[in-house]
């Protein structure tokens, strides 16, 4: 998710920090171009992105906080976290629908959004409209952070994981299905460093500074890679890649991506909409190599919902699978079994990724950010509620974007709110929107068979 790979709502690099700053006007806006991207990372619906000069913003569904803005309001632009600023924010890492920000030189991490579940690691399962620091990390050097759905992991400097959130399926590595409301070290590897991690829906991967490929949590579908479609409960190597050391991994919803230290991609796990992209719609039980890219040594990947993107170490951006919002950024509404290449304005090569549910986000070397996909709630950045089914520019926060455009900050004062957390007595359920048919099987998330999965978005409301 946040270090060249991770998990659903995740799933990019981040990139160096460069030097250069935000030009601040009075009220809070910064102007663009100025600012430079540093990362980017996409959630359920939402987007958020850090930049040169302490800049964080984030934009698209805000109903569950997953904004940080102290409201429940979508915002249909990219809109400055004001609550972050001075806090020398390092990397952002999207959840389903919560965030989470990590502070080098505070050693600290933030998180906010949906809570339930204890996914936000605070000790309970309220939801937070702003940022709020992880009592259980201070202080603490951290490496990486990958958000899933309904669970988050920390890779610390020194190589150890810690996990929190939900585990109904054995997907916090802890060998229980308890939720866990703060973070907890995952003992399994005690002895192994490990390098990163990824989270999809209910499942979770890692490779270690030995290369090694690790899966555990929900496996119906062969998603952990280790043969069968058994849960497991601690983390278990995958043993059917002879003879290649695994540097990058990533989940999306219930399948894995993994990247070898040749540049070589591999791919296992549910495959109905061709996300594995062999050129069919078959699961694998083991990784199994992606053929149609074994010449373009990979160097970045990203795992949606049901949709994948692979980018080589020549700036190309290749994507495959479900495509219903146009997700994959070919210029149609179909699906794709085989990786296809996707399109930039004059040739630029892409240097981030990330992936949402329905919508991916690309920056390329010209310091351009693009979007493409699901839009309905803002997430794309374009100021409008379209989809788009080819890469479209932000311009706020591109250098090519239009001359003058004000990324606006948010006006929340948490001394003035009444209140920032949302207790769990005012709990929210899912049910379909008016543009979704009816399932009533879908208002359960992560039971396992793909009825279960809404095709549409989907809202809570207050019970």
């Amino acid at each position: 998710m946040a270090d060249k790979g991770g998990g659903i709502g995740g799933g990019g690099a981040k990139l160096d920090a460069a030097s250069g700053g935000a030009a601040q006007l009075e009220g809070g806006a910064v102007t663009s171009p100025a600012p430079r991207v540093l990362a980017i990372s996409a959630g359920a619906s939402h987007s958020v992105a850090l930049l040169s000069g302490d800049v964080i913003c984030s934009w698209g569904r805000g109903e569950d906080g997953q904004l940080g803005h102290g409201d429940a309001e979508d915002r249909y632009l990219p809109t400055q976290l004001s609550a972050l600023n001075g806090h020398e924010i390092t990397s952002v890492t999207c959840g389903a629908d919560h965030t989470t920000a990590y502070s080098k030189s505070l050693n600290q991490v933030y998180s906010w959004g949906w809570g339930d579940f204890g996914r936000l690691g605070h000790g309970n399962s309220s939801d937070l409209f702003t940022p709020q620091p992880i009592k259980a990390f201070h202080g603490l050097k951290i490496r990486q952070i990958a958000c899933g759905d309904s669970h988050c992991l920390a890779v610390t400097m020194d190589g150890e994981v810690q996990s929190w959130g939900r585990n109904q399926n054995g997907q916090l590595g802890l060998g229980t299905m308890e939720d866990s409301l703060v973070p907890q070290k995952i003992a399994a590897f005690q002895g192994i460093s490990v390098k990163m991690v990824a989270a999809g829906a209910e499942h979770t991967a890692a490779v270690t500074e030995d290369g090694e490929l690790y899966g555990w949590g929900w496996g119906r579908y062969g998603n952990l890679g280790l043969g069968d479609r058994n849960d497991r409960l601690v983390p278990e190597k995958v043993s059917a890649i002879e003879g290649e050391k695994m540097i990058l991994v990533a989940c999306g919803w219930r399948h894995t991506i993994s990247v070898s230290s040749s540049g070589e991609l591999y791919t296992y796990g549910w495959s109905k909409y061709g996300q594995l992209g062999h050129g069919d719609f078959e699961d694998h039980l083991t990784p199994h190599k992606l053929k149609a890219l074994s010449n373009c040594p990979i160097s970045q990947i990203a795992g949606g919902w049901r949709h994948t993107m692979a980018l080589t170490s020549e700036g190309k951006l290749y994507g495959w699978g479900w495509n219903k919002f146009g997700q994959v950024g070919v210029g149609d509404n179909i699906d794709h079994c085989s990786p296809v290449q996707v399109k930039f304005p004059f040739d630029q090569k892409v240097v981030q990724i990330s992936c949402g549910w329905r919508h991916t986000l690309a920056v390329t070397e010209r310091q351009n950010v693009f979007s493409w996909g699901r839009g309905t709630n803002g997430q794309l950045g374009h100021g409008e509620s379209a989809d788009r089914n080819i890469p479209k520019i932000i311009e706020a926060l591109s250098v090519d974007g239009a001359s003058g455009q004000l990324i606006e900050s948010s006006k929340f004062d948490p001394s003035s709110a009444e209140k920032s957390w949302v207790s769990p007595t005012e709990r929210y359920a899912v049910v379909p929107d008016d543009n979704t048919q009816a399932q009533v099987s879908s208002l359960v998330r992560g039971n396992g068979t793909d009825v279960d999965v809404p095709e549409g978005d989907v809202k809570r409301v207050r019970i």
